[in-house]
């Protein structure tokens, strides 16, 4: 198996509002249920070849200087939309995405 670049495996991080919400969930009171939920999670869009376990090594390397720990990855391949502009049909592309979990303290802060 060939070392892959964290930078090729990692590609951006997906920040939607039901990511940002994964975000928060360590800090939220509001409900009993999501108190339990101590771990923050972040979501990225990763290489379609990527396995969890280079995806894992690959945050902890580019988050090495906040000394970082995965515990989880799950991962999501998502299915290209079919899309329609100005009478034009389309596509909008194929990828993957994976959700992952920190331990408990852990954070990134985007500098």
């Amino acid at each position: 198996m060939a070392l892959k670049n964290p930078y090729q495996v990692i590609k951006h991080q997906r920040v939607t509002e039901k990511a940002v919400m994964l975000q928060q969930l360590q800090s939220a009171e509001s409900n009993p249920s999501l108190e339990r939920c101590k771990s923050p999670k972040y979501v990225f869009v990763v290489d379609t070849g990527a396995t969890k376990r280079e995806i894992a090594q690959a945050v902890e390397t580019i988050y090495a200087k906040q000394q970082v720990k995965v515990t989880a990855v799950n991962t999501i391949n998502m299915k290209a939309k079919a899309t329609r502009r100005r009478g034009r049909r389309g596509t909008k592309p194929a990828f993957k995405k994976a959700i992952v979990t920190l331990e408990n303290g852990n954070a990134l802060e985007e500098s």
